[in-house]
């Protein structure tokens, strides 16, 4: 594949580069405090209220801002059969987080639904494609979403490629533990046309378990083996999943940090935690967990740390199953997000 070179990245595009020269542009010097708010639009339209600390009535985006955050990220599915997350509602958030003045994160799952490590399902419409005219049209696919979101006047700051892609994307085709090759090329499809669309937006690759380093060596050496475009590591850490389990969190922070600065020195590309949660109710038990983690990713050497996203923190009630948010069953946040303020 031809290497398109973009001003901002002139320096640093290619995973694997003999010598560290200097950190891509990263749009915007501030660390990033986020949330990935996904699920906002659908309780909104559940009669799901959300309520500031004195119990004030408020728009959610404005309460996590107000708690100190400056960032929100979105996942986009490509034919959701309900609506939600569509290239439609995702502009419609994108726009409330602008107007906030929040930096904005792009997910795609390339699906139709949930894209994470035990599923990555092609939508339904790709299902019949040939590789080749499935690599094109993630192409044609991602630079449509970032043509829209450009003509509305958001540009994000970064965009994923893939949802926790530890065994590829797009399966079976993109699987990488079939075909590393293969989820190569589908990265760099939608690499390209991100770059098309906005060329200061800086491009993720996303694993989950930030604490595994083995699993980011045999992800991250195959993808710098097959020569792939990408920008920033991304990674997932939830101490419920984790072997130390949620008391453990110090060992999976210290894991995770260890495993951030190997990244730094090994692939020369910056970090960044785009999805971390505790249980609702141990809240003192998250912010000690989200002020440690938001300090070891500010630690990351050569400043390489770029920032922390909460997944869903909005979620209270047992919305969708879902207790790894951070506002209580009244609809208030609790302290876990203190460890967020500025």
């Amino acid at each position: 594949m031809k290497l398109l070179i973009y001003p901002a990245l002139l320096l640093t595009l290619i995973v694997g580069c003999k010598e560290k020269t200097s950190l891509p542009n990263q749009g915007n010097s501030v660390f990033a405090k986020g949330a990935d708010v996904g699920w906002l639009t659908q309780m909104e339209a559940a009669g799901i209220k959300f309520y500031n600390r004195a119990g004030e009535e408020q728009d959610c985006m404005q309460i996590l801002k107000d708690l100190g955050m400056n960032s929100i990220r979105l996942r986009v599915w490509v034919h959701p059969t309900d609506g939600w997350n569509n290239t439609k509602d995702v502009v419609a958030k994108a726009k409330r987080a602008k107007n906030l003045g929040m930096q904005i994160m792009i997910d795609f799952h390339y699906s139709d639904n949930w894209a994470d490590p035990g599923k990555q399902y092609k939508p339904a419409a790709w299902v019949s494609l040939s590789f080749d005219s499935l690599v094109k049209t993630v192409h044609t696919y991602t630079k449509g979403v970032m043509d829209t979101l450009i003509q509305n006047d958001i540009t994000p700051t970064w965009v994923q490629v893939g949802n926790e892609t530890r065994d590829g994307m797009l399966w079976e085709d993109g699987r990488a533990s079939k075909s590393m090759s293969n989820f190569s090329k589908l990265i760099n499809a939608g690499y390209a046309a991100i770059k098309e669309a906005s060329p200061s937006s800086l491009v993720i690759v996303h694993i989950d378990n930030g604490y595994d380093n083995n699993l980011y060596h045999w992800v991250f050496d195959g993808l710098k083996e097959n020569q792939t475009n990408f920008d920033i590591i991304g990674m997932s850490l939830y101490p419920s999943y984790a072997p130390d389990g949620v008391n453990g969190w110090s060992n999976v922070n210290y894991k995770c940090l260890l495993n951030m600065n190997d990244m730094v020195a090994r692939y020369h590309k910056p970090v960044m935690i785009v999805e971390v949660g505790m249980p609702y109710d141990k809240p003192d038990l998250a912010k000690s967990f989200l002020a440690d983690i938001i300090t070891r990713t500010k630690s990351v050497d050569q400043n390489m740390g770029l920032g922390v996203f909460y997944w869903e923190p909005e979620s209270y009630n047992n919305w969708q199953g879902y207790t790894l948010g951070s506002f209580d069953n009244t609809g208030k946040p609790t302290t876990a997000l203190d460890a967020f303020a500025n």
